[in-house]
């Protein structure tokens, strides 16, 4: 029993890190959650009109936040190794990314209509009210990326329950905006699906404005200077975390993509088809949050353990991070299983959509361990600084492996009957597995280097 002491101490320091990551997370997908929803008892073509919208959304937003994730592991390990003085630089330079990125996102979004009208025999409401979903949520990018560079730098600091307190708050800032824009209450106009767009834009402006004050004011905090002024680009430093956050960037990308570029092509499908597998997604990515957070932690674990030149307690916190995703995994497996139908009926009350909902639920339940492995796993890597083994397991799994064999099942006869939605989310669960299978083999050979080596290879990515 002496030996597995260590890994229960672990499991205690990076639950206490967890949970209010967790907390944090959870709150700002059931943002998207209660978009979903909200929209979904307005009519079912808003509903579809937000899954649409959100399928373009989520993979934009998810490849900006990645890209800032290359402050975790940097941050981490200069905390680690006693270089403190050294992190205000790097953190301000993090700002002047989040703010290119958010210019190139914000033009990407803006100019996606091209997309949703090339969708084959796409009804034009439909369309119109994706469009308009996006056009509105947009202008929340510069919000989101300002508030998640912030709470990046909170939690790299072991503080992690400012982000929970503010997430926490912004959904409920965002159930208020949404029923005033989405039914027109105080004066505003009905705007339906859109107007979830306009409230998670808002909203994102106001938990980055909270965060800020918190990082500016926080003791903690106060060696970052950021309340007093930034320095100018520095172009080296800015393409060094470029192309640490690219490889995690894309590989968020691909997951996200996985899943948004199914919900296009199932859209000719009908609306039942469309909805059905929002629901379903919605609630996994909800459930998603629950490994994605403790490989947050683990990354900031992994990196202050290399920092600080404890690779063996790095070894540790990998595997403690992995062992407790699989528990979790398991029970949150069973209770979707078990739920599935009362869930969908939250979302939506036709009969049709949530007997697809349901169905496609029992496929989000298998694949949830292969998620935990290969989501904490990647953490446990951005920690090692090894973020383009990444890029090149997601982008073999999700797209050349899941994406391919969706397809086939999904739209064609080749294999057997076209099987519809069923079809992807059978190919979610091949590209899944195969990418945590990867990832856990990846991270068994670093761990196979000589202690110098790694320590190397972390300094110096």
């Amino acid at each position: 029993m002496q030996k597995y002491q260590k890994y229960k101490v672990e499991a205690r320091s990076l639950m206490v890190l967890a949970v209010p990551v967790i907390i944090t997370q959870v709150a700002q997908t059931a943002m998207g959650v209660v978009d979903t929803i909200m929209a979904g008892s307005f009519s079912a073509t808003d509903l579809a009109a937000v899954a649409i919208g959100t399928s373009i959304w989520q993979p934009v937003i998810f490849f900006g936040n990645g890209l800032l994730l290359a402050l975790t592991p940097t941050i981490a390990q200069l905390n680690g190794s006693g270089r403190r003085n050294q992190i205000a630089y790097q953190v301000r330079q993090g700002f002047w990314l989040a703010c290119f990125i958010a210019i190139l996102m914000m033009l990407v979004l803006y100019n996606s209509h091209h997309i949703i009208y090339m969708m084959h025999n796409i009804d034009p409401i439909l369309a119109e009210k994706a469009v308009g979903f996006i056009r509105a949520i947009m202008w929340g990018v510069p919000g989101c990326l300002f508030f998640r560079f912030s709470a990046i730098n909170a939690k790299d600091y072991l503080k992690t329950k400012p982000g929970m307190v503010i997430g926490f708050l912004g959904l409920l800032i965002n159930i208020t905006i949404n029923y005033i824009f989405i039914y027109g209450k105080l004066g505003a106009p009905a705007l339906g699906g859109v107007g979830c767009g306009v409230a998670t834009a808002s909203v994102y402006w106001v938990m980055f404005l909270m965060m800020y004050w918190y990082v500016s004011q926080a003791g903690s905090q106060q060696d970052l200077k950021l309340n007093k002024g930034l320095s100018s680009p520095d172009w080296k430093v800015i393409k060094t975390l470029t192309f640490l956050g690219l490889p995690i960037a894309l590989a968020l990308f691909f997951e996200t993509t996985l899943f948004a570029v199914v919900a296009l092509l199932i859209s000719p499908l009908g609306v039942v088809a469309v909805a059905g597998h929002q629901i379903a997604h919605s609630f996994s990515s909800l459930v998603f949050m629950l490994p994605m957070s403790l490989g947050i932690a683990a990354t900031i674990r992994v990196g202050h353990c290399l920092g600080a030149g404890e690779v063996e307690q790095a070894r540790v916190s990998a595997y403690t991070g992995l062992i407790v995703g699989l528990i979790l995994a398991s029970l949150s497996a069973i209770l979707t299983v078990f739920f599935r139908e009362p869930i969908a009926l939250l979302y939506n009350d036709d009969p049709a959509v949530v007997i697809m909902a349901s169905h496609l639920m029992i496929f989000a339940a298998i694949y949830q361990m292969s998620d935990a492995v290969q989501v904490i796993g990647s953490g446990v890597l951005r920690g090692y600084k090894d973020t383009r083994s990444i890029f090149f397991i997601t982008f073999i799994a999700y797209w050349l492996l899941g994406l391919s064999s969706g397809y086939l099942l999904g739209l064609t006869d080749y294999v057997v009957s076209a099987m519809g939605p069923t079809g992807f989310w059978i190919g979610f669960v091949i590209g899944l597995t195969f990418a945590a299978v990867m990832i856990f083999l990846r991270i068994r050979w670093l761990q196979r280097q000589p202690p110098e080596v790694t320590l190397q290879r972390a300094a110096h990515h």
